[in-house]
């Protein structure tokens, strides 16, 4: 039941948007305000280096009065489960449960950052969660208690996130992904895939920011590479930012009918909630959210 009140709850469209932790407190705060006002159900944002999830979802529930505030994800090597779950409460019940904690294992280039050892990340991450159902919270009862939902990209951690959490939030795959992830995940669990979009029309420019500013940084990661090589990707596909036939089932880009046409892709393959991603040269991308909008919603 957590899982179907949480897919009407956030909706069939969202925002993940990664610059948020970029820019002033104030400017996060009117574009976040912003992105309610448009319509979307639940913004998602990362957790990076430099970044820090729990503190960046106070501040973004604190602009806003509706829309679902989700981490995709909070990294398990940043907190233990215990701050994890006291915080998923804590913010659950001072947001009327509009908190969406989204966790998982990260990848290994960046866990090694952070001066931890990165190592079976499907025994860690259920770790985690027998220790974040063990922990105790000095709080009064959350009620719904708070959801959860885990990154995952290979059948083991889509089965885990059917079994220990309200289902999956996959960043960077495809539509085939997306269907293979509902087969998996069955029929109850919340499936939210992201999708980067970017409004430009000219095949060799939308590439080319496409490759400049989305897959070239997580074409390093090998959690990503290698989940793509699962759907017939290659070395050849992962040089140079990305081939041409990567980065267009990567990055949906043309018009904003194009666009629509790939998030109903993701649906029609099994998707409860597609949180799109602008990919912007500079600023926070919202005009083309703001353009986006109404055809997303109608859809």
């Amino acid at each position: 039941m957590q899982q179907h009140a949480l897919a009407s709850r956030i909706g069939r469209i969202g925002v993940w948007h990664g610059g948020l932790s970029r820019v002033p407190a104030a400017q996060a705060r009117e574009a976040a305000a912003e992105i309610e006002q448009l319509g979307y159900g639940a913004l998602w944002f990362g957790e990076g280096p430099g970044s820090e999830a729990i503190s960046q979802a106070a501040l973004l529930l604190s602009a806003t009065e509706r829309i679902t505030v989700a981490t995709g994800i909070a990294n398990i090597w940043v907190r233990d489960a215990s701050a994890a779950s006291a915080a998923a409460h804590n913010l659950a019940a001072a947001y009327d449960g509009r908190f969406l904690l989204g966790l998982g294992a990260s990848h290994a280039p960046l866990v090694d950052q952070r001066g931890h050892t990165y190592a079976k990340p499907l025994a860690a991450v259920r770790a985690y969660l027998d220790a974040m159902d063990a922990a105790p919270y000095a709080g009064p009862a959350v009620d719904p208690a708070p959801a959860r939902v885990l990154a995952a990209l290979g059948p083991k951690m889509l089965e885990l996130a059917a079994a220990r959490a309200a289902g999956a939030h996959p960043y960077f795959v495809t539509t085939e992904h997306t269907a293979r992830a509902r087969e998996v995940l069955g029929a109850g669990p919340l499936l939210a895939p992201e999708q980067a979009v970017l409004l430009e029309t000219d095949p060799e420019k939308a590439r080319s920011l496409a490759r400049a500013h989305h897959t070239r940084f997580y074409l390093e990661l090998p959690n990503y590479t290698g989940n793509l090589r699962r759907f017939g990707f290659g070395d050849e596909d992962f040089a140079d930012g990305g081939s041409d036939r990567l980065v267009d089932a990567i990055v949906a880009w043309g018009d904003v009918d194009a666009i629509r046409r790939r998030v109903q892709e993701h649906h029609d393959a099994g998707a409860d909630h597609v949180s799109v991603q602008p990919i912007a040269a500079d600023g926070l991308g919202l005009e083309q959210l703001r353009e986006l909008a109404p055809a997303l919603r109608a859809g």
